[in-house]
């Protein structure tokens, strides 16, 4: 069982390994529910009776199901980024980390794999088609920074406010045109995914270079 990531919408945070599994088990329902009956039809009554919990312990970790779709969308970026990690790593082992055009190809087909693949993620995702968490909490700036201090030292570079802007750009301008591949075709526009992909190494080439 993966770690659920102590999200900060959680009221209380699983202490025991129990609690930790039906937290899970919880996250793992609205996740399933999203997909089957959407944002607005989800309610935590249904989380509760999907995941086998009482309704109690779903209020014990979370409000309303704002607060629960957060906590999803936190785990999907923990997730991404473990993710991320382990692909970059194997790459290195091989002895051919290939620098950030390596770095971004692993990046974008860990995003792409999910949005066609993890329960709730085309609703959620980080946090983007829902919009959750703190207004200042942005989902890209958040997503932006966890692959800055991911990426620096793959890269080399120093993680600071330039790189932090190109890597918030790059972030922006993949999650518009991934979205609009998936508005075109259920598994996304392949077009649409290669002209993003060559949008974006050019752009990060001219900076990272």
């Amino acid at each position: 069982m993966k770690p659920v990531p102590q999200a900060t919408s959680l009221r209380r945070a699983p202490v025991q390994r129990r609690s930790a599994e039906r937290l899970t088990r919880i996250l793992d329902a609205c996740a399933d529910l999203l997909d089957e009956v959407g944002y607005d039809s989800l309610s935590t009554r249904a989380v509760a009776l999907r995941a086998g919990v009482p309704i109690g312990s779903v209020y014990r970790f979370f409000g309303n199901k704002r607060q629960m779709a957060d906590a999803l969308a936190q785990r999907n970026l923990e997730r991404f980024t473990a993710s991320v990690t382990e692909r970059l790593s194997a790459t290195g082992e091989d002895g051919d980390e290939g620098g950030w055009r390596t770095a971004m190809d692993v990046v974008l087909d860990e995003y792409l794999s999910m949005k066609r693949t993890a329960p709730g993620f085309s609703l959620v995702d980080f946090g983007n088609q829902i919009p959750v968490g703190a207004r200042h909490a942005e989902p890209n700036h958040r997503v932006a920074d966890r692959l800055t201090d991911l990426l620096s030292g793959y890269l080399d570079r120093t993680p600071d406010d330039d790189l932090r802007r190109t890597f918030l750009i790059a972030v922006e301008t993949a999650d518009t045109l991934v979205h609009l591949a998936f508005r075109v075709a259920p598994e996304g526009d392949e077009r649409i995914i290669q002209e993003m992909r060559e949008m974006l190494r050019a752009y990060l080439a001219r900076v990272l270079d």
